[in-house]
């Protein structure tokens, strides 16, 4: 994508200077050669500089192409003869004088010349910060203002030896009498190209394109009014010229701005290699990761997390757990969507992120090998990709696993006048896994097929050793010790296929499906000493979860273009979503003795369908001031089947079988303006919900750490948000800056809510009963936050990229629980910041470090103290590009990182401290085998994503995943200060 953006900025230049240069062959000089000479390419080095005032183009800060008469001027006057390959200025447009003969699929009228392409002119969307996409051709105002008649031409421009369009190409209607410009267009994406309005007349059509021969069909007639005239196909070939030497100097930005995203480009972050996409995420901005890897947008966690533009039934499960499966290596972007559009499914609260891997879209066969090793983990992953003519394949795999994970924490709480604390040693070993299988298929040049299979696997282990729960009664002190190990296994599969058919320019439908199935285990044990003497083992306890989310997904989109500046979007969705969860309560005495139900607590199970329907109708409309609306809505009907797998006959056994369906109408709006000197305003509202996920509806009571249970609620409803949203961004010199203020208002929010139950301690063969934590979740929140976000990047003498950025918000808390006890509210403010630097040293070394902080976080019934992340690597290429070397360090002088939480309410208080040892130091290597070829396609991938339900984070409780070795307080709350995974 980015040497496509970058061929259509240089073909911008190089277009316009053609356009002059055609006009000052009206008066030729005495001194312009005689016609079919040219001027030998220079053999002095040539450098190339990228531009670095104006507006941003699709993203990329400090690139200009608002090309204004002057500058036309100055770019004709000062152009080098190396920009134009040395092609003299001709009274008239030169035919070949190579002899070349035309390739198949030429017309018969259109002879070859080296002249080098005229630039292409930007698509629409381009210098107003809009993104590019499969734009409909549009046409390009020539030099003088021509009279506008009703005729049209067109054609498709081909690749005279792949036979692919030539996206981007360049075609210019020029006057045979005069040798002006008339007219002209950019091909799209199928190599299309269509002018409109042609008046009637005799004209000569030049066809050209950057690193191709331009080809010139003579003689062109339209010779009516309304008159149809179709060029068929014209092939381009392929120019080679040798040069001594090229030398590239500047450097793309890691972070991009696009019309309703953020873009953060991981392929160019060095310090991430070797590591997974938790460590990506703490570098982009508007984005916090905490110390377990719960993702939060803005200060909320409600968000929904895409891997290209697909979901995932692991994404729904934990999205914590799902990052850790992604290598660093395969992310090619980050997106962040603060305003998705009536497109998207409703969910996610605070917005969409959607992480793209890297592609491969050229000609052969190619083996990546990527490996790193560290004190802390150790990972290998394996990328093949073969794509011989219309079909490609790709298999990847990946594995990474985590050791040496030490750490400690203390909790100190009071229920009523109870006096209890705990501390343990805890350690933790993961392994985690990633297998996909791609392939796709051209059929022709305007429909494709896709599908990949992918499969997921976690395997994490946790060990609390020696928890130490000392509780202090009015008349007696007791002690109990215990060993807890969690086994939280996962494994995922995902099967898509989805057809695409593309009609004309920006006209396209598209039928996806996908399969995704996640398969989880969850279990506890516990092994609860002899108070006294810590050896001998009394009893054991555990909890066996096991749980299973399926979903089905069949989606229609239809887009169409309505004149050249208005784009119309309608689609539908369905999607299947079954949820089971199955939990059971063991007991066994002594160390030996085998495991039978606890009598007063019975196994169940409980089985959640939840059906959606959705609709959607989306309108863009670009006028010819800068401005650009985006409108819509979306309707979804949610239909919900609950049960428990065995009646008890209380009261929620009735209300879950009574869950009422609901519907909701979801509005979005998006204006964007482009203002002079490269300002980009903006301005946005759209409303989100955000159903809960089985992280919220597990009803399996978790008492891991028997101080603070944790089960989940099956009568949660779906929080209602809506957002507001304005920005600006500008470049001012070297340096972009962007600004956004937001708010956010969220009603039946989803909180933690905390009371205390009486629950049987220690010996589970000799019980005794004490007051303990209970966290749960229900809808009683309301939760409105304001906040700013700026960051910005500067390239510094085209070798050095700094940048950084803030945000501070308030936030405002409260609940309208029905008990005194757990009613609370309140408010504060969050800060947080960031900053990165890269170096481009010479011989292929690069040198980049990155620091992120966050203070105080505010929770409804307290706070969770702040922390600090931050990296450094070097990283080497070889000098035929095809592998590299590293070192990464991260934390490095943390022995350990502390991070402490309070939280409180009329029943309870409490105080935790959490110890990290979380430095790491590791050194990755890389190196790709195969050869490949460019294959000139560039198929857009459609892909179904469902962004509709609000997931867990990692290391939550939320109603069934066993805890880390961490206590119920660690992990950011944003209730009543319990763990709540958002």
């Amino acid at each position: 994508m980015k040497k496509r953006i970058l061929s259509a900025l240089l073909g911008v230049c190089l277009f316009t200077l053609h356009l002059q240069n055609v006009q000052a062959q009206t008066q030729p000089s005495s001194t312009t050669p005689a016609s079919g000479t040219t001027t030998p390419v220079a053999a002095e080095p040539t450098v190339i500089g990228l531009p670095s005032a104006g507006s941003p183009i699709s993203g990329l800060p400090g690139v200009d192409t608002t090309i204004t008469d002057s500058t036309r001027r100055q770019a004709v006057s000062a152009a080098p003869a190396s920009m134009s390959t040395g092609t003299p200025a001709l009274p008239a447009i030169p035919m070949s004088t190579t002899g070349v003969p035309a390739t198949a699929g030429t017309p018969t009228n259109a002879t070859s010349t080296t002249d080098t392409a005229p630039a292409t002119p930007a698509p629409a969307g381009f210098g107003n910060g809009q993104p590019r996409q499969a734009a409909p051709t549009q046409s390009v105002a020539g030099p003088e203002d021509s009279p506008r008649g009703t005729g049209k031409v067109s054609g498709v421009v081909l690749d005279s030896l792949t036979k692919q369009p030539v996206e981007f190409a360049s075609v210019a209607l020029v006057n045979i009498a005069t040798n002006r410009p008339v007219d002209g267009a950019v091909c799209d994406a199928q190599g299309r190209f269509t002018m409109t309005r042609v008046v009637s007349g005799t004209f000569r059509l030049l066809v050209s394109f950057v690193g191709y021969r331009n080809q010139i069909v003579p003689k062109v007639t339209v010779e009516a009014r309304g008159a149809d005239v179709n060029l068929g196909s014209i092939a381009l070939a392929p120019e080679v010229r040798n040069l001594k030497e090229v030398v590239v100097v500047g450097q793309g930005a890691l972070v991009e701005e696009k019309v309703d995203r953020l873009v953060y480009n991981a392929e160019r972050d060095l310090t991430s290699k070797g590591g997974d996409a938790t460590d990506i995420m703490r570098k982009v901005p508007l984005l916090t990761v905490d110390l377990d890897g719960n993702v939060s947008l803005r200060g909320s966690s409600n968000v929904r997390v895409l891997i290209n533009n697909k979901p995932s039934t692991i994404v729904a499960s934990s999205v914590a757990d799902a990052l850790k499966q992604i290598p660093a290596d395969m992310i090619k972007t980050v997106e962040v969507i603060t305003s998705p559009s009536a497109k998207y499914d409703a969910e996610g609260s605070a917005g969409i992120i959607n992480i793209i891997t890297k592609k491969n879209n050229l000609q052969g066969f190619t083996l990546n090998l990527d490996s790193g090793v560290g004190n802390r983990g150790a990972n290998l992953g394996v990328q093949g990709n073969l794509r011989t003519g219309k079909m490609g394949f790709s298999l990847n795999g990946f594995g990474r696993s985590q050791y040496n994970i030490k750490g400690s924490f203390e909790n100190r709480q009071t229920a009523g006048t109870v006096l209890t604390t705990q501390t343990a040693d805890t350690k933790s070993q993961n392994l985690f896994g990633q297998y996909q299988l791609g392939w796709d298929y051209d059929i022709n040049k305007t429909t494709a097929l896709t599908a990949s299979v992918r499969y997921g696997a976690r395997n994490q282990m946790n060990f609390q050793n020696n928890l130490t729960t000392t509780t202090y009664l009015p008349t007696t002190t007791t002690v109990g010790v215990r060993d807890v190990d969690v086994k939280d296994l996962s494994g995922t599969v995902d099967v898509n296929l989805d057809f695409t058919k593309t009609y004309k320019p920006q006209q396209e439908l598209s039928i996806l499906t996908l399969f995704s199935q996640n398969n989880r285990t969850n279990n506890f044990t516990a092994n609860i000493f002899d108070s006294q003497a810590a050896q001998s083992i009394l009893s054991r306890e555990r909890n066996d979860n096991t749980s299973r989310n399926q979903e089905s997904t069949f989606q229609v989109d239809y887009q169409t273009p309505i004149k050249t500046n208005q784009l119309l979007e309608v689609g539908g969705k369905g999607i299947l979503r079954q949820v089971t969860s199955d939990y059971a309560y063991l007991l066994a005495a002594g160390e030996t003795g085998g495991f039978s139900n606890n009598p007063n607590r019975q196994p169940n199970g409980l089985d959640y369908n939840q059906n959606v329907t959705a609709g959607y109708l989306s309108y863009t409309y670009s006028s010819k001031s800068k401005m650009t609306i985006k409108a819509g809505a979306r309707y979804e009907y949610t239909f919900i089947d609950a049960r428990f797998r065995t009646a008890t006959g209380d009261a929620l056994t009735a209300q879950v079988a009574d869950i009422p369906d609901y519907g909701n109408l979801v509005p979005s709006v998006n204006i964007s303006k482009s203002l002079k000197g490269g300002q980009t305003v903006k301005l946005a509202y759209n409303r989100r919900l955000q159903r809960p996920g089985i992280q919220f509806l597990n009803p399996n009571e978790n008492a891991a750490n028997p101080l603070n249970i944790t089960r989940g609620n099956p009568l949660l409803s779906p929080e209602l948000t809506d957002n507001f949203e304005f920005s600006t961004s500008t470049t001012i010199k070297q340096v972009y800056i962007n600004t956004s203020l937001f708010a956010r208002f969220t009603n039946n929010s989803i909180e933690s809510v905390r009371d205390t139950v009486r629950r049987a301690f220690g010996d589970v063969t000799n019980p005794v009963y004490q007051n303990v934590l209970l966290s749960s979740y229900a809808n009683i929140g309301q939760q409105n936050s304001y906040g700013i976000n700026i960051f910005g990047n500067a390239t510094v003498f085209s070798k050095l990229q700094l940048g950084g950025g803030g945000d501070v918000y308030y936030s405002t808390l409260s609940n309208n629980s029905n008990n005194p006890a757990l009613q609370a509210k309140n408010s504060g403010f969050v800060v947080s910041g960031r900053i990165f630097a890269s170096l481009q040293l010479k011989k292929n070394w690069g040198v980049q470090a990155n620091l992120f902080a966050r203070g105080r976080q505010i929770q409804l019934q307290g706070y969770q103290g702040g922390f600090m992340f931050y990296s450094f690597g070097v990283k080497h290429d070889f000098n035929d590009k095809r592998g590299s070397f590293g070192l990464a360090g991260e934390n490095i002088f943390n022995h350990p990182f502390t991070q402490r939480s309070e939280s409180q309410s009329a029943v309870f208080s409490q105080n935790s401290i959490q110890n990290l040892f979380n430095a790491g130091i590791r050194a990755n290597f890389s190196y790709r085998f195969g050869k490949l070829s460019f294959d000139g396609g560039n198929r857009r991938k459609k892909s179904v994503n469902n962004d509709d339900v609000k997931d867990g984070g990692g290391g939550d409780n939320g109603g069934g995943q066993q805890p880390a070795a961490t206590p119920a307080t660690t992990t950011p709350a944003t209730g009543g200060g319990g763990r709540r995974p958002r």
